[in-house]
């Protein structure tokens, strides 16, 4: 692959994640009433990705690592919306406690997301099931990436970090921030980012090396997948605004609000009006 074709796979990569974040939470922003039809459209998306793997789009060619990159996206995109929407979280929908700690911190934080780690999992066996050829490896190991990536960062934020990044948590998901734990760093950080660092470094060289066209395009999405891994996991520590990302996104919040707003305010006049006495028949 040519240097020119390297930076089309990370551009690919970058805009691939920017977007899709953005879209899911410019949907869970939404009014209540829409979650069902947005719901439904993630489904028929993942249900579609899973029937490309299965088809074998892209067969032996750099096609084929995008199309197994995107279906991957697409299906780790159903377990975000399903999670923000609120639908897939976990038995406990209550803040934690004052005072929990220790063992029964834990059962109560894990206990929030149960349900999303399940269905987490369910989706990298389906990804398994239907992977065929090159398409289907590169999605698998994207998939796989997208959950240690996802786990390093919640147990980081259980663990203690000094940004929590509550401001993007819908309002029907604000318990959850309870459950976080703010502290200047923990002893998991070093080591997630460490990681990552050297997982980065292996896949650069990888893409950078003899390899197939297919391999090296893989690589280099990869690898932008685990650059976003870093830089997500330091934003978790240092002061960075990671919310003006999607500022355009989080409006949606903002009309929702002004709606309910509204829809109360008229609520409560019409209960004033109907306890009046010349209301009354």
């Amino acid at each position: 692959m040519t240097a020119a074709e390297h930076g089309l796979a990370v551009l690919y990569a970058l805009g691939l994640w920017w977007a899709s974040t953005g879209l899911i939470l410019y949907l869970d922003g939404l009014p209540r009433r829409t979650f069902p039809v947005t719901l439904t459209g993630a489904s028929a998306a993942a249900l579609a990705a899973l029937a490309a793997l299965a088809a074998g789009f892209g067969e032996d060619s750099v096609a084929g690592a995008y199309v197994g990159f995107t279906c991957a996206i697409v299906v780790w995109g159903w377990n975000e919306v399903a999670f923000l929407l609120g639908y897939v979280t976990g038995p406990n929908r209550s803040p934690c406690p004052p005072g929990a700690a220790g063992r029964r911190r834990l059962k109560l934080a894990v206990a929030t997301i149960l349900y999303h780690e399940i269905a987490i999992l369910a989706g990298a066996g389906l990804i398994a099931l239907a992977a065929s050829g090159p398409a289907g490896q590169v999605a698998l190991w994207t998939y796989l990436l997208l959950m240690a990536m996802r786990l390093s960062a919640k147990l980081n934020v259980f663990l203690g970090v000094p940004n929590h990044a509550e401001d993007m948590l819908p309002p029907h998901l604000a318990y959850l921030s309870s459950h976080f734990r703010r502290r200047p760093i923990n002893p998991l950080f070093p080591l997630s980012v460490t990681g990552a660092t050297v997982l980065l470094v292996v896949l650069v060289m990888t893409a950078s090396g003899p390899a197939l066209p297919v391999d090296a395009a893989a690589a280099t999405l990869l690898a932008a997948l685990v650059a976003l891994a870093i830089v997500e996991h330091w934003m978790l520590i240092l002061p960075l605004p990671a919310a003006s990302l999607w500022r355009w996104s989080l409006r949606s919040r903002d009309h929702a609000g002004a709606q309910a707003a509204v829809a109360a305010a008229t609520a409560a006049a019409r209960a004033s009006v109907s306890r009046e006495p010349w209301s009354r028949p």
